[in-house]
């Protein structure tokens, strides 16, 4: 894949998080408390800071929305969006599921993504039209058909209840072949390889999926809201599939 300046950006920026985020790994790690009760680490600030800092470096004129610096708009076409740490909950627990988020928008439509792992060694990166990669390797979503032999996984269980959907999501359970409440990036990387078909989150932020929407998507894969909505920046929920079975899906929770 020839990557685009803005792709190569968006991947030397993770590289360079990474740095930090894999030194505070190593160590002790301490948290504080959002007003949202989620947690916020010393290395989610500094990993935020570096990836804004190297992406304006190449592009001072876009804009930015990140999970820990809020939104800098900057009246431009371009945005960047970005979850510095994706899974913090794991990271402050030493658990290796955590991921560097960045997307990159054009006049509110999602062109860039990169979610990089690096506890798992899994740096993946999509850009609109041209496919996704995991590790210079292309990525396709599976073909399965029939929710029977699906592999499916879900976000926080409270959130579907929160929603009214925990019958919606017991009766996906129920036609499923294999299901698992894994949560955050990791499904996504799954999916895009091909090893689960279907992932749906009932709450979720903008930062925490829209990297991993278009790498979905360019992996052959579809993404809406739980309404079949499609995807912007005020979505709030996600459904991910394999395409073939998202009709089916989005059937099973309305």
């Amino acid at each position: 894949m020839n990557k685009s300046k803005y792709l190569q950006v968006a991947i030397d920026a993770a590289l360079q998080a990474q740095e930090v985020i894999m030194k505070h790994f190593a160590g002790e790690i301490t948290y504080e408390t959002k007003s949202d009760l989620s947690p916020v680490t010393i290395a989610d600030k500094q990993a935020e800071e570096i990836i804004i800092k190297t992406i304006k470096e190449s592009f001072p004129d876009h804009g930015f929305l990140g999970e820990e610096s809020g939104e800098e708009s900057n009246n431009s076409e371009y945005q960047w969006i970005i979850d510095p740490i994706d899974g913090t909950k794991n990271f402050s627990r030493h658990i290796p599921l955590f991921a560097t988020q960045i997307a990159l928008l054009k006049d509110g439509e999602i062109i860039i993504g990169v979610s990089n792992a690096p506890a798992l060694n899994e740096l993946i990166y999509a850009e609109k039209g041209f496919g996704a990669y995991i590790n210079n390797n292309r990525l396709e979503v599976s073909d399965i058909k029939t929710l029977d032999k699906s592999y499916f996984c879900f976000g926080g269980l409270k959130y579907f209840q929160k929603y009214n959907l925990v019958d919606q999501l017991f009766n996906l359970v129920h036609k499923t072949l294999g299901h698992r409440g894994i949560g955050d990036f990791w499904c996504y990387h799954l999916l895009s390889q091909g090893k689960i078909d279907i992932m749906i989150e009932a709450e979720s932020k903008i930062w925490d999926f829209a990297a991993l929407k278009v790498i979905v998507e360019e992996a052959g894969g579809k993404v809406t809201d739980v309404q079949g909505n499609e995807i912007n920046k005020n979505s709030t929920s996600v459904v991910a599939t394999n395409l073939h079975l998202h009709e089916q899906v989005l059937d099973s929770l309305a």
